[in-house]
């Protein structure tokens, strides 16, 4: 019996209809499964994103050092003696710490989460007021949407220039306005602006990103009488060198260059942004493989019934099974119309539910895309998932039709015959 036998479609379908309800809500298991599977997939994808967007714009192996107080005594020095980060610890460790391929040591004006006055003309605001090097650029992205960023030029000379952010230049110039040679005052000091900058985060974070201002890190300590201290150093580790390992280099370093214990792991603090990256990558590599698992087996519920129903329509149709063994049909001709029963059913049922589930995610991905929401972006299942996921539920077809079509070969002719 062909495949493409016209005849035999229209038997699978009045095999199927014959019991409408029984179909139906077999159909809706199934229909269900992989809805629930396309919606969790979705979902996952949509924290995932949202959780990584903090990541984007910035080297996943950078870590960054400050200066804290020690808090075990050392070669007769006490507890609580305050530290801080000089330039030639920035020397130090570029020297020493070959680990590290870049070193960037950073100052904020009024400290960590600062905000200072900045005015142009009759238009002031405040914002954070950053004291950087060029090679920031290469640690953390700056999206520049007009002139430049600083160059080893404006460090070298000490020049009063200015890379100000998206909104810094909303609050300060007019709509239309370029900032581009433009003076600005901090302090009063004056600054030029050579470039603007916007933020490839949205939300709280995009807008506090798009108030600082960069200027060059040697005019930086000098307009702001921050002789040779350091805030911070942010550091990107070499691709070959995990940034834990040059964590723990530069931070023994420093211990040695301030006469602080070996063992004292709080007197310079740390954050280690691959560690943290890891860490996410670990917990959404989890939540996929428990939507997987959640998913099939929802699946599996549904083709399960598929085989149960099959089985009954096999019962039901014992005589007939017997009657066309009888007149000379092969195995393959009964075992092929079962499965393809089987197949039918799942297929044309699964095929509803990715298409919805699909749809589902694309609405939500519609409500949540004009939202500040940090969390969640963009949910939505690939093409090519969604067609991995069909394919599984199709060859689930093809099994739960397979152990219907084995138990009505056993059944022997003359017994299939007598049956009513």
């Amino acid at each position: 019996m062909s495949v493409l036998d016209r005849d035999h479609w229209h038997e699978i379908w009045e095999a199927l209809r014959g019991n409408k309800v029984r179909t139906l809500l077999t159909a809706f298991g199934v229909f269900w499964g992989i809805f629930l599977l396309m919606v969790m997939m979705g979902s996952g994808n949509g924290l995932e994103r949202g959780a990584m967007e903090g990541f984007s714009g910035g080297a996943t192996n950078s870590l960054f050092v400050w200066s804290q107080r020690t808090t075990k005594p050392w070669k007769g020095m006490p507890v609580g003696r305050e530290l801080d980060l000089t330039d030639a610890d920035v020397a130090a460790v570029r020297q020493k710490v070959p680990e590290a391929e870049i070193v960037a040591p950073r100052n904020q004006l009024g400290g960590f989460g600062g905000g200072n006055n900045v005015v142009r003309r009759n238009r002031s605001g405040g914002f954070s007021v950053m004291g950087d090097v060029p090679e920031l650029a290469r640690i953390q992205t700056v999206p520049l949407v007009e002139g430049r960023f600083l160059n080893p030029i404006d460090v070298a000379d000490r020049r009063k220039v200015a890379v100000i952010g998206t909104r810094v230049r909303e609050l300060l110039f007019e709509r239309g306005e370029s900032p581009l040679s433009k003076e600005i005052r901090i302090q009063g000091v004056y600054f030029t602006v050579v470039g603007v900058f916007k933020s490839l985060q949205s939300g709280t974070r995009g807008d506090r990103e798009t108030q600082t201002i960069y200027i060059p890190f040697s005019t930086f300590q000098q307009s702001f009488n921050y002789g040779n201290r350091v805030d911070w150093l942010a550091i990107k580790s070499r691709d070959d060198v995990p940034a834990t390992v040059t964590e723990e280099k530069v931070k023994a370093l420093l211990r040695a260059r301030h006469a602080v214990s070996p063992d004292d792991a709080r007197a310079f603090g740390s954050w280690n942004l691959e560690q943290e990256f890891r860490k996410f990558s670990g917990v959404f590599t989890g939540i996929r493989l428990l939507v997987w698992i959640v998913g099939i087996g929802t699946l599996a519920a549904g083709v399960i019934g598929v085989s149960n129903i099959m089985l009954v329509i096999v019962r039901e149709r014992t005589h007939e099974i017997g009657v066309r063994r009888a007149v000379g049909a092969t195995p393959f001709a009964i075992t092929s119309q079962i499965v393809l029963e089987a197949v039918l059913l799942t297929a044309a049922a699964g095929y509803l539910g990715l298409v919805s589930g699909m749809l589902a995610m694309d609405g939500v991905a519609a409500a949540v895309a004009n939202t500040d929401s940090m969390f969640f972006k963009r949910p939505g299942v690939e093409i090519a998932t969604a067609l991995q996921a069909l394919g599984i539920l199709i060859a689930s077809g093809i099994a739960a039709g397979l152990m219907p079509a084995w138990r009505a070969l056993k059944v022997p002719t003359v017994e299939a015959l007598r049956s009513s």
